[in-house]
């Protein structure tokens, strides 16, 4: 068996209003926060949605880190943190294509 080099991969992609709006009340709600929250080192923090999401993407050369590279900065910053939504998430809000999304919270300190 053979591995496969990905060296260029679309992770563009777009959501109706509908699915986005869905998605991102769904993120924003307080108890889905709250369950982040207790997950994060610093309790005290409280955390909000950036509205900013993205596709991973394969590992190469050029996304070292599994992600578009203008999302990079997130991955190494203190003051963010990038969670996998939830496939459930995903389904309420009527996305199949990606079927994966990550998402970008801003801790508020």
């Amino acid at each position: 068996m053979s591995l496969k080099i990905v060296e260029n991969f679309d992770a563009s992609f777009t959501l109706t209003s509908e699915s986005q709006k869905t998605l991102f009340k769904l993120l924003k709600n307080p108890e889905f926060i709250k369950q982040i929250s207790q997950q994060l080192s610093n309790k005290e923090a409280s955390i909000e949605f950036t509205e900013l999401l993205f596709q991973p993407v394969p590992y190469s050369s050029q996304t070292p880190k599994g992600m578009p590279a203008e999302f990079e900065k997130y991955y190494d910053s203190d003051e963010h943190i990038i969670i996998n939504i939830p496939p459930n998430f995903m389904f309420k809000a009527k996305i199949f294509k990606p079927s994966r999304l990550c998402g970008i919270y801003h801790l508020i300190n």
